[in-house]
């Protein structure tokens, strides 16, 4: 897809209305309009056998905007590949106050490349309103239950120190993001990040059914986890399911109480950023297509969150 060069002086009267606080300061963050991101239609798509990205990309942004959804998180994976997303989103007036950036930070050869990476990624995306930049760092290996040794942690809790500090400095929030093997053997990468950075530079995106997962499906967890680190979040991810099988659109009921999570925000003052990823897998159901899905899952996040928002 061809790009031109965005005018900073133009590009923001297109967008929706986000009033901004500083991220660096507090996890309670300033009302952005409900987002989804491309996990959730790269799934349905791959039902559909459709594509998503690539020259398809401005179609597909194009389905987002039919759904009422008003900002979205992309996976990005370098500068053009931001560029791109920027200029389909900016044709369908959608922010993008968040994006997710892949990340090597438990290997010494890996970690100034990914560093340099994500830092040239987000100097393209907050021209475009960017305020929060989500990492997972990458497992040993994907789909094995390889887990990080002692030493690769301190490391890692070391770069994204370094990495929240670069980001912060830029005006823009490190978040944190977890899958299910962060939460293998007690837990012991994924505390070992939080309790081992600071505030200040790591906030914490708040992926509630991979805890949930990793956790062995148990809601207490997802709970107890709300109460160790809950000032820490400014986004969260949610997707829900029904014994333990992704529901097609997301619903507040099933086996995560989100009212209660949204009770017990409200009480510690925390309104993340919601970003909508009810994706698919194997024995969801089948009975909407990406865009009918999608448009249902807003209309009820609005209503489960709506003391947040």
């Amino acid at each position: 897809m061809e790009t031109t060069p965005l005018n900073r002086r133009n590009f923001l009267s297109i967008l929706p209305a986000i009033s901004f606080t500083s991220l660096a300061k507090t996890s309670a963050v300033a009302t952005f309009p409900i987002a989804c991101n491309d996990y959730n239609w790269i799934t349905f798509y791959k039902r559909e056998n459709k594509v998503w990205g690539g020259e398809a990309l401005e179609q597909n942004i194009a389905e987002v905007a039919r759904t009422g959804i008003k900002a979205f998180e992309p996976n990005i994976a370098d500068k053009a590949m931001a560029l791109n997303y920027i200029a389909a989103l900016k044709k369908h007036v959608i922010a993008m106050p968040s994006i997710y950036v892949g990340s090597i930070l438990h290997d010494t050869e890996e970690i100034e490349k990914s560093i340099t990476k994500i830092l040239e990624i987000a100097d393209t995306v907050k021209t475009y309103g960017t305020k929060i930049i989500v990492t997972n760092p990458n497992p040993i290996k994907w789909g094995a239950n390889q887990l990080k040794s002692d030493a690769q942690l301190e490391m890692q809790a070391a770069a994204i120190e370094r990495l929240g500090s670069e980001l912060r400095k830029k005006g823009l929030t490190l978040a944190y993001h977890t899958h299910d093997i962060e939460l293998k053997a007690g837990a012991r990468e994924f505390h070992h990040i939080l309790l081992n950075t600071t505030p200040e530079n790591v906030s914490f995106c708040f992926d509630v059914h991979w805890v949930y997962r990793g956790t062995e499906n148990s809601q207490a967890a997802v709970f107890d986890v709300l109460k160790l680190y809950g000032k820490r979040v400014v986004e969260l991810h949610i997707r829900q399911s029904v014994n333990g099988v992704w529901a097609e659109t997301f619903t507040a009921e099933g086996d995560i109480d989100y009212r209660r999570l949204v009770r017990e925000l409200s009480a510690l003052k925390i309104r993340p950023h919601v970003v909508i990823e009810q994706c698919l897998e194997a024995k969801s159901p089948n009975t909407l297509n990406a865009v009918e899905a999608h448009t249902k899952d807003l209309e009820v996040v609005k209503e489960t969150f709506k003391a947040l928002l």
